[in-house]
């Protein structure tokens, strides 16, 4: 796997927040392709700049009113595909 950008490992984590919505989940099922750390990380920037709101205290969703997804490249797909 090529190394991915913090670009792309946000990405994954917003497109993942779509089929995984409760936080334990999403965690869980990325960690087989991203370290914890980077997983963590993305959140906490995705929730800071508003692209991802926390309803609660397990369920994350994505701000689609706030802001859309952003295009999902061809490399970030795969990973996707994968969990």
């Amino acid at each position: 796997m090529s190394e991915l950008s913090m670009n792309d490992k946000m990405t994954l984590v917003q497109y993942s927040i779509e089929k995984y919505e409760n936080e334990e989940d999403l965690i869980s099922k990325l960690s087989s392709v991203l370290p914890e750390k980077d997983i963590q990380r993305s959140l906490d920037t995705l929730i800071g700049t508003q692209k991802v709101r926390r309803i609660g205290p397990e369920i994350i969703q994505n701000n689609t009113s706030h802001t859309e997804l952003p295009e999902l490249p061809d490399n970030v797909k795969e990973l996707l595909d994968e969990i």
